[in-house]
C-alpha cells in the first residue's frame, strides 16, 4: 500500500510528495534535522524561510507550541483545514529547529485531505511539507506538477488527484496574549478569521516569520502584468469573469473566486509551458479569496526585482 511505503520512506529520512486540500506538499520527518535539510536542498529554499509542520490534530499541536485561548479557538473552528497557526514554540518541541528557521515560533497545520490524514496517522509524528515545487516556482496542484518540478530529488509521489482548493493555507500568528497577525492571505478569508480573533494586524515590513512571505514567490518564467482589461496581441490572457481569447485561459468565466483559486497555479503552469513571454492577468476582486489570489499574483509578478506592473501604472 502506498501509505505504508510512504511511512517507511519518511522513517528512513526520505522525501514523500503527498496531496493536501490546498496544494501538494513535499513531506519529511519534521523531527529529523537531516530530513528537513533534504527538503531545503530539494527545493533550493532559502534557509531563513521557515516550514509548516503538519499535525493530525490540536492535541499534537499543543505538544509542539504554546497555544493560547484564541489559537485553540481558531484550531477548533478551522482544523482540520487550510489554516496555519504560528505560535510560540515549546522548549520540548520535537520539531527540528531547522524547520523553524531559528525562530522562537513554530508554524502548525492540521490538513483535511484524506490521504494526508492517513499518512499523518500512520507516521505518528509531525511532517514538514512545504509546497512540492522548486523554491519560488508555481505551487503544485497535481502530482504531475510536483514530479516535473522536483524530479529525482524525491523518493515517492502519492497521487491524490488535483487538489480541491488549489491555494495555500491562510497563516495567522498569535502571541500568548491572543494578539493575531495575518502573515499570509490564503484559503480562509480574512473576515472568517477576524470573526474569531478580532481585527488582524499586518506583519512587520521585511520580516520572514512564515512561508510565502518572500517578495518574489510563486513565479512562472513568463513576466506577469496585472489588472489588465485589454491584453496586447503578444500576451497570453489569464481571464476572470469572462472567456479568454485564443491562446489564453480563464480562471473562472462566471467570476467564482473559489474556482479561480483552484485553477490559478495550474493555469499559470500551462501558459508558461506554452512558451509565452508575458501573461496579462485580468483584474481580480479584493474581497474573500480574491485577497489571497492577488497576493500570489503580486509575488509572481516580481521575480526580477520589479514592482508588480499593472495596466494603470504602465499607462501613466
Amino acid at each position: 500500500m502506498s501509505i505504508a511505503r510512504a511511512d517507511k520512506i519518511l522513517r528512513a529520512g526520505g522525501l514523500v510528495v503527498f496531496p493536501t486540500e490546498t496544494v501538494y506538499g513535499l513531506g519529511a520527518d519534521a523531527t529529523n534535522p537531516l530530513a528537513v535539510a533534504r527538503v531545503f536542498e530539494a527545493k533550493g529554499r532559502p534557509r531563513f524561510n521557515p516550514l509548516i509542520a503538519h499535525v493530525l490534530d490540536l492535541e499534537e499541536a499543543e505538544r509542539q507550541a504554546r497555544l493560547g485561548p484564541k489559537a485553540r479557538e481558531l484550531a477548533q473552528r478551522f482544523w482540520p483545514g487550510p489554516l496555519t497557526i504560528v505560535a510560540p514554540r515549546k522548549p520540548e518541541s520535537t520539531v527540528a529547529e531547522l524547520a523553524c528557521a531559528g525562530l522562537a515560533t513554530i508554524a502548525l497545520r492540521a490538513p483535511s485531505h484524506p490521504m494526508a490524514r492517513k499518512l499523518l496517522a500512520a507516521f505518528g509524528k509531525p511532517i514538514v511539507a512545504p509546497s512540492a515545487n522548486r523554491s519560488g516556482h508555481v505551487s503544485a496542484t497535481t502530482a504531475q506538477h510536483a514530479a516535473a518540478d522536483l524530479g529525482d530529488r524525491i523518493d515517492l509521489v502519492l497521487d491524490g488527484g488535483p487538489t480541491p482548493i488549489g491555494l495555500e493555507s491562510t497563516i495567522v500568528a498569535l502571541d500568548e496574549e491572543g494578539r493575531a497577525t495575518l502573515l499570509r492571505a490564503g484559503a480562509i478569508a480574512r473576515t472568517d478569521i477576524e470573526a474569531v480573533v478580532g481585527t488582524l494586524a499586518a506583519p512587520e515590513t521585511g520580516a520572514i516569520a512564515a512561508p510565502g512571505m518572500l517578495q518574489s514567490h510563486y513565479a512562472p518564467r513568463a513576466r506577469l502584468r496585472l489588472d489588465v482589461t485589454s491584453p496586447r496581441a503578444d500576451e497570453a490572457y489569464l481571464a476572470f469573469g469572462a472567456p479568454a481569447p485564443p491562446g489564453g485561459l480563464t480562471l473562472s468565466a462566471t467570476g467564482n473566486l473559489v474556482e479561480a483559486a483552484a485553477n490559478l497555479y495550474a493555469h499559470l503552469r500551462a501558459l508558461d509551458a506554452a512558451g509565452v513571454q508575458t501573461i496579462a492577468v485580468a483584474p481580480i476582486p479584493r474581497h474573500g479569496l480574491g485577497e489571497a489570489i492577488r497576493d500570489r499574483l503580486a509575488r509572481a509578478a516580481a521575480p526580477r526585482g520589479e514592482r508588480p506592473a499593472s495596466e494603470a501604472e504602465e499607462r501613466a
